[in-house]
């Protein structure tokens, strides 16, 4: 996969920490020549992702934005180089979880804003260079949870996901004959600072129990079949969300 990203560049969101850092130091080491990477709240985790990927040999820019506001989305898209040849839509988040008495509508906007509204406009952004080179590949990031609804409190961040899955299909069949290539990734349950957050220990051995595998997934397994979907070795694979989760959830 070395040669056939060789000279690239991409755009990784949500790269200050988790499967967004892990896939812009994955690309870089595969030969993508300059990344550009989004981040909001964690700038020590965007300096050490631009660390590592300036390590790997890439150039490398953060970006910082809040993509959950519409002043956030525009103000990045404002900054943004579109010149790229990958992009990755990964900047994601249940941002908390609320059942439904208790979801607020400026929750609800954040939710969606974050894991819809912002894949959508970078998407929109970034297509007409990949239109007019003929080539480009986006890959967006959605989740197990858009298949089984998720845990209590994620509703809206399972709904937010579906979308994500939906867009993929629907960008896909749109992009295609341009010579774009775009699919989705959905994590099981992995390892990291999300379910850090947003999990407890018990949600989490609950998990690991129902998975065949026998443990959580990790940042790095995500960002390998994100890195096979944005090389030449998936030429053929269009509009496709590939689930990796242990096989907790089979299709």
């Amino acid at each position: 996969m070395n040669q056939d990203l060789r000279g690239k560049a991409a755009l990784v969101t949500g790269a200050s920490r988790g499967i967004g850092a892990a896939t812009a130091i994955a690309l870089a080491q595969a030969g993508v020549s300059r990344i550009a990477i989004q981040y909001n709240s964690n700038p020590a985790g965007a300096e050490a992702t631009l660390a590592a990927v300036r390590a790997a040999g890439a150039e490398a820019v953060a970006l910082q934005a809040d993509l959950s506001r519409p002043d956030g989305i525009h103000a990045f898209l404002g900054a943004l180089d579109p010149r790229v040849d990958i992009l990755v839509n990964n900047a994601g988040s249940l941002v908390q979880r609320a059942r439904l008495l208790e979801f607020t509508e400026d929750l609800f906007d954040r939710v969606m804003n974050l894991n819809v509204k912002s894949a959508w406009m970078i998407a929109q952004a970034v297509a007409p260079h990949m239109i007019a080179r003929g080539a480009g590949v986006i890959v967006n990031v959605s989740s197990i949870a858009a298949r089984n609804g998720g845990g209590l409190g994620a509703t809206i961040y399972s709904a937010a996901k579906a979308a994500v899955s939906t867009i993929t299909k629907g960008l896909a069949r749109e992009l295609a004959p341009q010579g774009i290539r775009v699919n989705a990734v959905s994590p099981g349950t992995v390892d990291n600072d999300f379910h850090k957050r947003f999990s407890t220990r018990q949600m989490l051995d609950a998990m690991v129990a129902q998975t065949p595998a026998g443990r959580l997934g990790t940042n790095e397994e995500v960002a390998d079949a994100i890195l096979f979907l944005c090389s030449e070795a998936s030429r053929y694979i269009h509009g496709q969300t590939i689930e990796i989760n242990g096989g907790m959830y089979m299709i």
